[in-house]
Formats: structure tokens, C-alpha cells, sequence
């Protein structure tokens, strides 16, 4: 059996189960689909916990399982991956690879000492003195993820924890690959949609992947040719192994590397809908050191996206039992109170056209929300 272990597990435990693996998820939230798909644990329903990733460790710890793969809110504690892995296969990067991939000054040296884009990273000391403030920045926390704490900086004092990083326009996408420790595979190249309003989500928050990205053919040629440059470099400089993302911004000529998630990320089943990989297979298979054959892909058919729909108000949903056969994932239990600023659920969608697609999606995200509010109306999260 594999245990997995992340902030939101659904995602994974789907890919695994489409292709017949046994799994027993731990995360978070123990969403309605997550618990028909495995078995789970959840650390909010079932552990009384407060979502804190070294909680589910300790609850991870106590089951029994062969292997483990973690994902989402791992990648920046090396420590509890170190525990994860006590007596156990690790099917994943190792937590040096993640201390090391996941430091900003070691990834930028790496990626321009081979020629590819890196921006301009300061620590919270350098920042005030070496950042030229006719520039834009954004400062980041360093172990962040999904765009949680990214904000403009225009200058000032810095808590330790924080980069500040040039903020390059263009569009922001991200990059899925597998590595073998030596080398790696490209699955295919993603638009990150990133605190769009019809989706709920704010400033810089993740909201969802679109495949392919909103780009002419020629730049999605020359966008999939620069990620897998830049995949290949990363798995061979950092020893990178399984499924792993690089978040990029492309801006008409150059993909600049922005952040690397040494772990399945969550564009992963939109790909998979588009180009037909089998994502948890080639995961295990790089793990065992066998880099798996990926075609090249062509230009694609049709288009998938995923869209994360947040609450801007408190609201408690209405039965849920059915969303699931809608092309809803993550899907609250019924009743269940979430408060602003969370997650509702996933929408996700396949069509002729990203633009078409991603309309599509955001009204129905529309439509869920002033479903929320007719027949049930708003309620205060106690």
C-alpha cells in the first residue's frame, strides 16, 4: 500500500486509483470525493487537529504502509519528508534535494550558470540596500506555496523568511515533469490562473491551470522547448526525482524560472486529460530510477482546466452529494461551513479552446456562488 500525505490529497489519490493502486490518503480537509475514492484520514475530521503539516506527520507515523509519496505543503519541510520516509520507500525527492532546490540563492546560481532565466532575488537583508526600486518587486516568503503572502514591495524593513524577487511581466505558467535523479521528461506546460476576481481568489493567490496556455502555437512550441531545457538542467544539477513542477513566467521570448515544487503539482490532471500521460505511473517508475519514454506532444485537440473557486463571503453549502458527477472535485461535505477566503471546490472542464474554456469556467463558478447564496444564504463561520 502507498500512503499519501499532503495538504489536499484528492488529486492524487484519483490519478492512483484510475490506474489500480492501493492508497490511504492523509491530508487536511478529507473532502466528500477523497473519502469514495480510498481510504482517508483526515486531520480537521477525523484527528480534531488545526491543519498543521507536522500533525499529519505524527498521524502518518502511526500507520502502517510500504511506501509514501508526499505532496502539496511538504516541500518545504525537509524534516517531516526525513520522518515520512523512517522504515518506509520514499517515492519522491529526497529532503536534502528539497533543502537544496527550494533555496532561493543555490536555484539561481544553478539556473544561470547554464544560461537559463532566473530574476533578480534578494534576501530580506539585501533587499532595502541592493533592490533598485526603479524596478517592480514582489516580496515572498520562502516557504510559501500556492501565491499565499506574495505582495508588491515598494520598499522598507523585511522579516527574516522572506525574499524579495524582480517581478517579471508576462504570463505565468507552470512546467509538470519526472525525473530519475539524472535527467527528466517533459508531461506537458501549463497557464497558472492566478487571483482572478470571477474565481474569488486575490493578488497573487493560485486559482486553477489551463492547458495549453493562452499563447499563439509558435510561442507554446518555443515555451514547451524552454521548459524542457530548463526541467532537464534542474533534475541533473539537484538530483530531482518523480513528479516535480517548475513555475515559470513566459514573456514572449524566455521562460524565467520563478519557483521549483519538488512534488506532484496540481496541473497534473489537466494534462493528463489533454495529453493522455499516465502521471502516477511515470512518477513511480523515475522513482525506480527508470526515466519513463514520453512522447512529444503535438499541438493539442482540445483544452482542460481546473478552477478553484474561493469563498468571498462565509457561507455553508447545501447537500454536495451529487456535485462529484458535475465535474466538481474537492467537493465540501454537505452542510459544511466555510469561511471567506477558503476554498469551496474544484471545478474541472474540457473544450475546443483555452479562452472559451476558461470563460466557461469562471461562470460557472458565478453560478455555484449565487446558488450558495439563494438557497442557503450567508452564515457566519462560528
Amino acid at each position: 500500500m502507498i500512503l499519501l500525505v499532503s495538504v489536499s490529497a484528492r488529486m492524487l489519490a484519483e490519478l492512483a486509483t484510475r490506474e489500480g493502486h492501493e492508497v490511504l490518503a492523509l491530508d487536511r480537509f478529507g473532502d466528500l470525493d477523497l473519502q469514495q475514492l480510498c481510504p482517508s484520514v483526515s486531520l480537521l475530521r477525523d484527528l480534531g487537529g488545526r491543519g498543521r503539516m507536522a500533525e499529519l506527520v505524527d498521524a502518518a507515523e502511526r500507520i502502517r504502509a510500504e511506501s509514501v509519496i508526499y505532496g502539496a505543503g511538504l516541500e518545504n519541510r525537509p524534516d517531516l519528508v526525513d520522518r515520512l520516509a523512517a522504515g518506509r520507500t520514499l517515492l519522491g525527492c529526497t529532503p536534502e534535494t528539497l533543502r537544496r532546490v527550494r533555496d532561493p540563492s543555490l536555484l539561481g546560481d544553478s539556473l544561470r550558470s547554464a544560461g537559463l532565466a532566473y530574476p533578480r532575488t534578494f534576501s530580506a537583508a539585501e533587499a532595502p540596500v541592493r533592490a533598485d526600486r526603479a524596478r517592480r518587486w514582489l516580496r515572498k516568503p520562502v516557504r510559501g506555496g500556492g501565491g499565499r503572502g506574495v505582495r508588491e514591495w515598494r520598499g522598507g524593513r523585511l522579516p527574516a523568511g522572506v525574499v524579495v524577487q524582480e517581478r517579471i511581466r508576462g504570463l505565468p505558467c507552470s512546467a509538470a515533469a519526472v525525473a530519475d535523479g539524472r535527467s527528466a521528461a517533459l508531461l506537458g506546460v501549463s497557464e497558472q490562473l492566478i487571483g482572478r476576481p470571477a474565481l474569488g481568489a486575490r493578488g497573487y493567490a493560485w486559482c486553477g491551470n489551463l492547458v495549453p496556455p493562452r499563447l499563439a502555437a509558435q510561442e507554446r512550441h518555443a515555451l514547451a522547448h524552454a521548459a524542457r531545457a530548463i526541467c532537464t538542467h534542474l533534475a541533473a544539477a539537484f538530483g530531482l526525482r518523480g513528479l516535480f513542477g517548475v513555475d515559470v513566467v513566459w514573456d514572449g521570448e524566455q521562460a524565467w524560472v520563478v519557483e521549483v515544487n519538488p512534488r506532484p503539482t496540481a496541473s497534473l490532471e489537466t494534462i493528463e486529460a489533454v495529453h493522455g500521460v499516465r502521471s502516477f505511473a511515470a512518477h513511480l517508475e523515475a522513482c525506480a530510477g527508470r526515466l519513463p519514454t514520453v512522447r512529444s506532444f503535438a499541438e493539442p485537440a482540445e483544452a482542460a482546466g481546473k478552477a478553484v473557486v474561493f469563498a468571498t463571503e462565509d457561507v455553508r453549502v447545501p447537500d454536495t452529494s451529487a456535485w462529484a458527477a458535475l465535474g466538481i472535485r474537492d467537493v465540501p461535505h454537505p452542510g459544511e461551513p466555510i469561511a471567506a477566503g477558503h476554498p469551496i471546490c474544484t471545478l474541472l472542464a474540457t473544450g475546443c479552446a483555452p479562452e472559451a474554456l476558461l470563460a466557461g469556467l469562471e461562470a460557472r463558478a458565478a453560478a455555484l456562488r449565487a446558488e450558495l447564496r439563494d438557497r442557503v444564504g450567508v452564515h457566519a463561520v462560528a
